[in-house]
This record gives structure tokens, sequence and C-alpha cells, in this order.
């Protein structure tokens, strides 16, 4: 172990690697808190806002998904071009992303503005979870215009090194966010207590002022500017590249969004106190997973940059020292589920029915291994392979293992063998496992490991 510490230190490499995933840790971390403060704050009201809350954030999820992929495509493109400084190249493919995120943001905001109850019902069929579900989704809408522009900003920022800022934007908005929610939730200074209104009220107005401060951070950039005129630039070239690279990505994350938000839909018509559950299991397991998800994303923006700069035997090595780093933020993902397993107990234990208590310990232990196949493949799909171009691997893979495997094995084991529900969530948890060999078998081969810039992109015939 002092070894490997030592070689940490020592290597050029890791010393790049480590400047970039810290700053992104606290973005996931703040990332991760937002939503955990949410389940925190309203254990005070009861089981029923806990859960109907933790099911209307499934759509969050999915959306947020929509922004990774399309995040993924700006840093798949931005970070190549960043390390051949083609600066205005970067700025296409800013304008491009905004135009797509822009749509699905709209129209993700109409049906949570006006078919909420709709959007409640995939999820579960108690009447009263849909009421509470659907007031929340209603306020939260606003919140879900602004996130589009701000994550497409923030992964365009990314991916030319300047973490820092995002660091600060996502502080600043995770700051918002938990004084408002302890403001609308608790009826502090006089306002009125407004319980899980309250939450989406902070949420919201927490988003709509971390997009002013976007706009604030770009009035004073030189490099990375926030300007809505780039959709109107048009490259052909750029525009065939990115929906190349960025459909199979999106494709992948939406798929893999939806279809752990589907795991939940299982789990929801079998186990309501299983949802409750596991709206304390999602907060530990989105902390347990940060430190991968920091090392996948910093190591797409660094191999994307050593790839851009046509070093590819430096890429190829790289990303056999980021397969040991993912080693290590499985493990310590694992130990930071357990670490946190009695704290975790103890508080929702004030909140939580007994059944409901004895699905949070089960689910939380099985968490503990399940983040080990998400480190692998996380890091893999979307950071070193993305890293060269390659998003279709992932796309594919995703589709096969979720949808043809975990999902159906849900199906008939929740309703088909009426299997209890803590079984089902162990057979739905198996779906990283199964996919390892292919994944593992894809990078071994090298074949995602492409230079996907181009030269002469803004010639007379190429716009």
């Amino acid at each position: 172990m002092k070894w490997f510490i030592n070689k940490l230190k020592n290597d050029e490499f890791y010393n790049q690697i480590w400047k970039l995933v810290l700053p992104i840790l606290i973005q996931n971390l703040l990332s991760a808190a937002v939503s955990s403060v949410d389940v925190i704050m309203l254990n005070e009201v009861g089981q029923e806002a806990v859960a109907s809350v933790s099911l209307a954030t499934q759509f969050a999820g999915i959306l947020f998904s929509v922004y990774y992929g399309l995040g993924t495509g700006i840093t798949m493109l931005c970070a190549q071009y960043f390390g051949k400084k083609d600066m205005r190249a970067i700025d296409v493919v800013h304008g491009i992303a905004l135009r797509f995120s822009l749509v699905i943001s709209i129209g993700f905001a109409a049906c949570a503005a006006f078919i909420p109850e709709l959007m409640m019902k995939v999820y579960t069929d108690d009447p009263a979870l849909i009421t509470l579900g659907a007031s929340y989704l209603r306020i939260i809408s606003i919140s879900y215009l602004c996130w589009g522009v701000i994550e497409v900003y923030l992964s365009v920022l990314r991916s030319v090194g300047r973490v820092a800022i995002c660091t600060v934007l996502n502080t600043m908005a995770f700051t918002i966010n938990i004084c408002l929610n302890a403001v609308f939730i608790f009826g502090l200074f006089g306002a009125p207590k407004l319980g899980l209104v309250g939450v989406a009220i902070a949420t919201s107005a927490s988003r709509v002022i971390e997009l002013i401060g976007c706009f604030v951070v770009s009035s004073v950039s030189k490099e990375v500017k926030l300007k809505l005129s780039y959709m109107f630039i048009k490259n052909k070239m750029l525009f065939h590249d990115y929906v190349r690279l960025s459909l199979p990505a999106l494709g992948n994350d939406v798929i893999w969004g939806v279809a752990f938000s589907m795991y939940m839909a299982i789990i929801g018509h079998v186990s309501s106190d299983a949802v409750a559950a596991n709206a304390y299991v999602a907060v530990v397991r989105n902390l347990g997973t940060i430190f991968c998800f920091g090392i996948a994303s910093a190591g797409s923006v660094l191999l994307g940059k050593i790839i851009g700069e046509n070093r590819l035997e430096d890429a190829r090595i790289g990303a056999k020292k980021l397969m040991k780093l993912t080693i290590l933020s499985g493990v310590i993902g694992g130990l930071v589920v357990l670490a946190c397993m009695p704290i975790v107990l103890n508080y929702a234990s004030g909140a939580l029915n007994e059944n409901s208590m004895h699905c949070l310990k089960v689910m939380l232990l099985i968490n503990t291994y399940y983040i080990m196949g998400t480190a692998v493949n996380t890091t893999l799909i979307a950071g070193v392979f993305r890293a060269g171009g390659d998003s279709k691997f992932g796309f594919i893979c995703d589709t096969i293992d979720m949808w043809c495997y975990a999902i159906p094995i849900g199906l008939i084991s929740a309703f088909v063998l009426k299997l209890p529900v803590l079984v089902v969530y162990f057979l739905l948890c198996t779906d990283e496992f199964v996919k390892w060999p292919w994944v593992i078998k894809h990078y071994k081969s090298g074949k995602w490991l492409n230079n996907i810039t181009r030269d002469n992109l803004f010639d007379e015939s190429t716009g």
C-alpha cells in the first residue's frame, strides 16, 4: 500500500488526475448532497413525503442521464480539440449541445407542469404518493428549464480543465438549496411550513441562481463564454461528429437512467416500504460512488486531451493507470457504505416502520459490493472508452445487460414468481457484474483508442 501511495505521488499522470479529481469529487459530493439533504430534512415530515419525493426525483435522474450523455459528447470533442488548441471548434460544439439540451428540458418541464399525476403513476399506484409527488413535480419543473443550460456550460468548462469554477458554482447552489430547504420545510424566519413543496421551491430557486452565476462567470471568462447565440453557428462536420458521438452516449446514459428508474418502478409496485428504504439507500450509494464517477470524469478529460495531442501510446498507458485507481475507488466506495450503515439506520428509525428498516439494512449490505461493479464499468465505459471517441460499445452493452437481462429478471421474479422484494432487489443488483467480461475484453482490445479531431474545420466548403 505504501509503495502504491508513493507511486501516486511521483507519477505525472496520477498528479494530473488528482488535480482534476479533487474538484470533480467536490462537485459530485455536492450534487449527491442536494438530493441527500432533501431526504434528510423530509425525514422530519414523514415516510410518505420521503417515498413520494424519492419516486418523483426518478425523473430528475433520467434528465440528468440525458445531460450527462450530452455532456459526454462535449467532453469527447472539446477535450481533444482543447489538446489541439482549437477554441473555435469548442464554441461550435457548445452551441450544438445547447440546442439539444433546451429542447429536452422544455419537454420535461412541460410534462412536470401539466401532467405530473400521469408521471407519478409510472412508479406507483398509491394515491397518497401520487398526489404528493405531483405537487412536487409541478414546482420542480422550473428547475428543469435552467438545469439544461447549466449542465452544458459546466461540461464545456470541465472539458478544458476549468473544474474549480464548476466547483464554486455547485457549492453556491448547494448552500442556497440547504438554506431555503430549512426555511420552507421548518417555517424559519416567519415563512410558512411547506414540507415537500418547500423542497421543490428551494431546489428550483437554487437552480435559477446557479444559472445566473454561470452568466456571471461567462462575463469574466476569457476562454469559455455562455452565449445562446452559439446555437446558431453552423458547421456540418462538427454537427455530424457531435451527433455521431453523442447519440450513442446519450442513448447509453438514457438507457441506463431509464432502466435504473424501471428497477425502482418494479420495487415500487411490490412494496412501498422498500421504496421508502431506497430513498436512504440512494443517498448512501451516491456517496459511495462519488470517487468512482470522479475518476471516470477526470480520466475522460485527461485522456481526451492526451489523445487530441496525438500521444496515443501515452493514452494507452494512462488508461492502465486509471484502472488501478478504479479498483481503489470501488473498495473505498464499499467501505463508505459500510461505515454509513449504523448512522443511517439510527437516523431513519424515526421515520420508517419496522419492515422498511429491515429492507434498509439488507439493501445497504447489498450495495457494499455492488459499488465495485459500478466502479469498473463506469471508469471504462464513461471514462476510458469515451475519451477515445468510443460511445457505441457502452450503448450496446448497457442496452443488452439492463433491458435484456436485469429488467426481465426483475419483472419475472416480482410478478411471475412473486419472490420477496429483497430477493428481487438482489437480482436487479447483479446487472453490473454480468457485463464485466465484455467490458474488460473491449478495454484490452484497444479498439476504443481514436483521435477524433479534424483539420480545416472552418474552410468555406465545410461550413
